[in-house]
C-alpha cells in the first residue's frame, strides 16, 4: 500500500473567503480559528471576509492562509487521515512543521506571524516582484537571469515553471527576454522578493525567533524546501534559510515518490500544488484538500 503526503501551499491561492464551509462545518476546524483568533485578533475576519488586496498584503497573508490551512489539515486528521509525510511550499513549511509534531499549532501561527511581519518589513525596503516563468526550462531561466544584476531563479516547481524574484524595474526587462525566448512571465500575487537575497535580513531576524521556540524532532517525515530532503541537524537553521532560499519543489516531490509516497494531498485554498505535482509524474495521485475530504466522507 501506498503512504500518503499533505503538501501545504503557499501564498498566491488566497482568495476571500477562505476556510468558511470548513468553519461552519467541522469542530476541529473551528477549533483551529478559535485559536488562531485568540493570538491575532481579526484573523478570522480578514480571511472570510478579508478584499483581495489586504489578503495580498504578506503580513496578512501568511497567518490567514495558515489558519486555512491547518484547519483543513485538523479536519482530515480528525477523521483519521494521518499523513506518511509532510511538505509545505514557502510558508506551507510552518504549516508542516506543525502537523509534523516539530512545534504547537499554537507556537507555529505565533511564528507564521512573526515572519509575515518580517517578510513585509524587508519587501517594503525595495520595488521587488515576483513572476513564474513557464515553457522554459531550468536552464534557461537560470541564463537569463545571470543577465541581470538582481533577478533570481528562486522556486524550481515542475518541469517548464519557474519562478523568479528581483527588481520590479529589471523584471520588466527580464520579462521581454523571457518572451524573445519562447516564454511567457506571469507575474505573481505577492508583494516581494521571496526567496531571494532580499529576504536576508527577515532570514535572520526569523532564525532569532526560532531561537526562542521550542522545536522537537518531528514525528512525521517533514521535508526542507531548503534540501528537498527530511528535516536534519538545526532545525532552525532550515525553516530560516528557506526564506531566502530557493524551493526545491520539484526535487522534493520526486524524493517523496522515492521514499514510497503515492498520494499527495493538497491543503490549502487552490489547486496549484496539485497542478505541479500533476506536471511533475504521471506515477502518483494528485488531489486537493475538498476532493480527499469528500473521498474519505463518502467511505
Amino acid at each position: 500500500m501506498g503512504k500518503v503526503t499533505f503538501v501545504f501551499s503557499g501564498q498566491g491561492d488566497q482568495h476571500p473567503g477562505m476556510g468558511k464551509a470548513l468553519y461552519e462545518q467541522y469542530p476541529a476546524a473551528r477549533a483551529v480559528f478559535d485559536m488562531c483568533e485568540s493570538i491575532r485578533p481579526g484573523t478570522i475576519r480578514q480571511c472570510f471576509e478579508g478584499t483581495e488586496e489586504e489578503l495580498k498584503e504578506t503580513a496578512n497573508t501568511q497567518p490567514c492562509l495558515f489558519a486555512m490551512e491547518l484547519a483543513a489539515a485538523r479536519v482530515l486528521m480528525d477523521k483519521g487521515i494521518t499523513p506518511d509525510a509532510v511538505a509545505g511550499f514557502s510558508l506551507g513549511e510552518v504549516v508542516a512543521a506543525a502537523v509534523s509534531g516539530m512545534m504547537t499549532d499554537a507556537e507555529a501561527f505565533r511564528l507564521v506571524c512573526r515572519r509575515g511581519e518580517l517578510m513585509q518589513q524587508a519587501a517594503d525596503q525595495h520595488d521587488t516582484a515576483m513572476a513564474a516563468v513557464v515553457k522554459l526550462t531550468a536552464e534557461q531561466v537560470e541564463a537569463l537571469c545571470a543577465n541581470y544584476a538582481q533577478v533570481y531563479p528562486v522556486n524550481y516547481n515542475c518541469p517548464g515553471n519557474i519562478t523568479v524574484s528581483g527588481l520590479r524595474e529589471e523584471l520588466t526587462a527580464f520579462s521581454a527576454d523571457v518572451k524573445a525566448a519562447g516564454g511567457r512571465a506571469l507575474p505573481l500575487k505577492v508583494k516581494g522578493a521571496f526567496h531571494s537575497p532580499f529576504m536576508a535580513s527577515a532570514s535572520e531576524a526569523f532564525y532569532q525567533a526560532l531561537q526562542q521556540a521550542e522545536l522537537k524532532t518531528p514525528a512525521i517525515a517533514l521535508y526542507a524546501n531548503k534540501t528537498a530532503m527530511p528535516y536534519e541537524g538545526d532545525a532552525a537553521v532550515l525553516l530560516s534559510q528557506q526564506i531566502c532560499s530557493p524551493v526545491r519543489w520539484e526535487q522534493t516531490i520526486r524524493n517523496l515518490m522515492a521514499a514510497g509516497v503515492d498520494t499527495f494531498v493538497e491543503i490549502g485554498p487552490g489547486k496549484t500544488l496539485t497542478n505541479m505535482i500533476k506536471k511533475i509524474t504521471a506515477e502518483a495521485k494528485a488531489v486537493t484538500c475538498d476532493e480527499y475530504l469528500a473521498e474519505v466522507e463518502a467511505c
